[in-house]
């Protein structure tokens, strides 16, 4: 699909800033010497060529907007050029018109800013916790450990939520009704989404190893990704009994695949029917 003139210069501006961070040398060529007709410090359109192990031309085309990119090409200039996930991100959606199917970085939502511990211990009124994109726990609040027995968290979240028998059969309220449907497919895309992750790939053959987890999990193989963005699902609270969690869900910018999560307990009966939907108002 060819690019409308705007998304050309956004694309150049953002591979010419890009080539001119890296110092040639720390790919293996000569210091690039000033010259008639070099505007970008940094790597040279040839030497991407090379790196890229393409034909002479072929990243001055894509660098202007008049090549066509396979994801190959896309993933081989990114790490190329040492993007970052929210540059891979923007390179995709320009080139493609969609969001990248896979990270660029192994090692992306693995870890979130200090600061985020700070957050989560001061909020007030909701169980807060921040795992990262293979669910172990980094962070969480006074209100996120009393919900479980002796206020013990545990080390990762998909590990209980799907294994833990506490978690099934006293904690998260009819688990195989309302919660594995929810949970076993978020382990599967996060397994699809970063298929050479060893932490997350055990973690996908213990479930599937476990006689209670293990044929739900094989059940959702052609089942739509549930988010649990503003869902509901009943639960036995550790102090305060029976009730509901409202869940609410973010992504740390700088650390795409890692999770905020927000729960919301309300006792008795289900709030369904009584949460809004947040909108603007129309304008005319």
């Amino acid at each position: 699909m060819p690019l409308a003139a705007r998304d050309r210069m956004s694309l150049k501006t953002l591979l010419q800033e890009r080539r001119a961070a890296i110092h040639p040398e720390s790919a293996g060529f000569p210091p690039r010497q000033a010259g008639p007709g070099r505007r970008v410090a940094g790597l040279s359109q040839e030497q991407m060529d090379i790196l890229l192990e393409r034909t002479p031309g072929t990243y001055n085309r894509f660098e202007n907007g008049q090549l066509n990119p396979t994801a190959e090409f896309l993933t081989n200039v990114a790490r190329t050029l040492r993007l970052n996930e929210q540059e891979w991100t923007f390179l995709w959606r320009l080139t493609r018109r969609e969001y990248p199917p896979y990270t660029l970085h192994r090692d992306s939502g693995m870890s979130v800013p200090g600061v985020w511990q700070r957050v989560v211990e001061q909020i007030d009124g909701a169980m807060a916790y921040i795992t990262d994109a293979a669910w172990n726990l980094l962070a969480h609040n006074a209100e996120f450990a009393a919900l479980f027995p002796r206020g013990e968290v545990p080390a990762n979240t998909m590990r209980w939520m799907t294994l833990d028998p506490e978690a099934r059969e006293d904690v998260l309220t009819d688990w195989s009704e309302r919660w594995a449907p929810m949970v076993l497919p978020q382990l599967r895309h996060g397994v699809e989404m970063r298929p050479n992750h060893a932490e997350l790939r055990r973690l996908e053959a213990e479930v599937q190893a476990d006689p209670v987890a293990g044929p739900l999990y094989r059940e959702t193989g052609a089942t739509p990704i549930p988010y649990p963005d503003g869902s509901e699902r009943p639960i036995r609270h550790s102090e305060l009994g029976p009730g509901w969690v409202t869940t609410c869900v973010a992504e740390p910018v700088t650390s795409p695949g890692a999770r905020v999560m927000l729960l919301l307990y309300t006792p008795g009966a289900s709030l369904v029917s009584r949460h809004p939907v947040l909108s603007a108002p129309l304008t005319s």
